[in-house]
């Protein structure tokens, strides 16, 4: 139900668009805020703060059916949902549940998660903005990166340093900000290969004063909130690349039925019909390690690891599935005129975004060490 529901939609609203907005870099606001009404983004949330009251799984199918019509968009949901409108849930207080999440779920407002900054990537805790309590307030002072919706959200998750005396990952916390706080200031929108329309900002802060009712859980515990978030979506992650390899698939098996080479169509040939046959079968097992990863997330089961190996494998094996589906199409895949050059674009964010390919399998190895 869920996934035809959105299927639909994402073939009638977004992939007309998804062409002419990657060219362009128009960020789709207004197909947000359609999701928004119609329940989309507040699917794994309860309906005390305006959610559909489902779950994860259900959240990872919506997320690979928008991704195989648009790309951009749908990182642009994972973001917000995933990574701003979670932690406050997860770790906000009642007051601010009430206060920011009606608006994040109904798409009245745009969210933003603020941790990656220039010389702090992979290694989070190395982060150098600064929070520091005044009175009822917390000033925050300096630039993060890489913020997806950052020109355009009213929601920012950020997190500063609060505390140089400790270990760095015991020194971070968190903070709900707002767009019209005095001292936040938005810079230019980057110029990506890829997911170009999905809006990516230099967010900074200049002695922007935060109340101190806007910490987000408990003072120094940051770092582990970021983890923990990050971990969740992860899955988000792997479901968009499942999304896009099965559009390249999708494409490239179509366009080998039309495409005729020495008397026959290409789908008749061998080479052809491995390159389809890898494909079908990866995406596959990909997809199955997403919902795996999800359903251990909903029984409150331990998912780190599986949601590792699902992002690693999905990402990773997107990029090859592109790749194919370009080679199918020869030197057509090469041109704009046909999306799979753009499925590849997008696809490549994948293997990079909420965690690096080569972080996942430090965090598999990790937990594989654990167990045995």
């Amino acid at each position: 139900m869920i996934r035809d529901t959105v299927r639909e939609f994402a073939k009638k609203e977004l992939e007309p668009q998804a062409a002419e907005i990657d060219q362009t870099m128009e960020f789709p606001a207004a197909a947000l805020r359609q999701m928004g009404e119609l329940g989309f983004l507040g699917i794994p949330f309860p309906s005390a703060y305006g959610g559909g009251d489902l779950d994860t799984v259900s959240f990872v199918l919506m997320i690979e059916e928008l991704a195989g019509a648009c790309g951009a968009t749908t990182l642009s949901v994972a973001a917000h949902c995933s990574l701003c409108a979670t932690p406050i849930y997860l770790f906000g207080s009642e007051a601010q549940k009430q206060k920011y999440l009606p608006d994040l779920l109904s798409g009245r407002k745009f969210g933003s998660f603020c941790l990656t900054e220039p010389h702090s990537g992979s290694d989070a805790a190395a982060l150098t903005t600064t929070a520091t309590r005044q009175g009822d307030h917390y000033v925050l002072n300096g630039s993060k990166m890489y913020v997806t919706n950052g020109g355009y959200a009213g929601t920012y998750v950020v997190f500063a340093r609060t505390n140089n005396e400790v270990a760095k990952t015991q020194g971070i916390s968190a903070f709900i900000v707002e767009r019209e706080f005095p001292g936040l200031l938005i810079g230019k929108k980057e110029n990506k290969l890829g997911l170009r329309a999905s809006d990516t900002r230099q967010i900074s802060f200049d002695s922007c004063r935060v109340p101190a009712a806007n910490l987000l859980g408990r003072e120094n515990d940051g770092f582990k909130y970021a983890m923990q978030i990050l971990d969740g979506g992860r899955i988000g992650i792997g479901a968009m690349a499942v999304g896009l390899a099965q559009a390249a698939l999708e494409r490239a098996a179509a366009y080998s039925r039309e495409r005729k080479a020495f008397g026959k169509t290409i789908s008749e040939f061998q080479a052809i019909r491995w390159y389809l046959a890898d494909m079908a079968t990866e995406i596959h097992a990909a997809r199955l390690m997403v919902q795996h990863a999800a359903q251990l997330r909903d029984a409150g089961q331990p998912f780190v690891k599986e949601a590792a190996m699902a992002k690693l494998f999905a990402s990773e094996m997107a990029m090859r599935a592109c790749t194919k589906a370009i080679q199918i199409f020869g030197g057509y895949g090469y041109l704009m005129d046909y999306p799979v050059e753009r499925y590849w674009r997008d696809a490549k964010l994948t293997e990079i975004g909420e965690g690096t390919s080569e972080v996942q399998r430090m965090i598999i190895s990790r937990e594989v060490l654990k167990e045995w």
